[in-house]
């Protein structure tokens, strides 16, 4: 694997989802576990920020009153209904530990479900650059982080699910998939499998 060819997708690294104030933060498991998947990929981003690997963020955003979400069920309803990532609002920010690696992390806004390819540049991005390899990180385990391996599967990339930096609703729903699902189309690591792995 190439850092050349390599493109880290963070998503729902967002204050309402792990910021302790955030609106969602408790429909995540517990903190403990939330903290340590920030933490393993904030030290993998450390590692990879002086290379040329890709790394992109895909914020979810909506309007007040969430206008783009027709009827919503399930996680989308309770986004609408708790008034969850809404555009220019704390919530909806990256949280700060991102930020503050500024342009190194490339920001993709559009997503308005679970599919970061949805409605972003993120294949174009991808495509444009050559990746062939996506690691994906970030929340939630059995939507966004579970969607994203799929299409990122389907459009003929190598995906790898990094376990330790995803975090699921709950210990088991983050396992169940980790362990039954996700290896049917990716590979499932931890961020230092990667390190070890990446040719700079």
């Amino acid at each position: 694997m190439k850092t050349a060819t390599t493109a880290i997708i963070l998503i729902g690294f967002q204050n309402d989802y792990f910021a302790i104030s955030g609106i969602l933060h408790k429909a995540l498991e517990d903190s403990e576990q939330v903290a340590l998947a920030l933490s393993n990929t904030l030290a993998l981003l450390e590692k990879l920020k002086n290379t040329e690997t890709l790394i992109v963020a895909t914020p979810i955003h909506f309007a007040p009153g969430c206008p783009e979400l027709v009827d919503p069920i399930g996680i989308l309803k309770i986004i609408k209904d708790n008034g969850a990532f809404i555009a220019g609002a704390k919530g909806a920010e990256a949280i700060t530990e991102i930020k503050n690696f500024g342009d190194k992390v490339m920001t993709l806004p559009g997503k308005r479900g679970l599919n970061c390819f949805s409605n972003t540049d993120l294949q174009r991005v991808l495509h444009t650059k050559g990746i062939k390899d996506v690691l994906i990180a970030g929340a939630v385990t059995s939507l966004c982080i579970d969607t994203a391996g799929r299409e990122a599967a389907d459009l003929g990339y190598r995906v790898y699910i990094l376990k330790d930096c995803t975090v699921g609703r709950t210990a088991f729903e983050r396992e169940y998939y980790a362990n039954e699902i996700m290896p049917l189309y990716a590979k499932v690591v931890n961020a230092s499998d990667i390190e070890s792995a990446l040719e700079c």
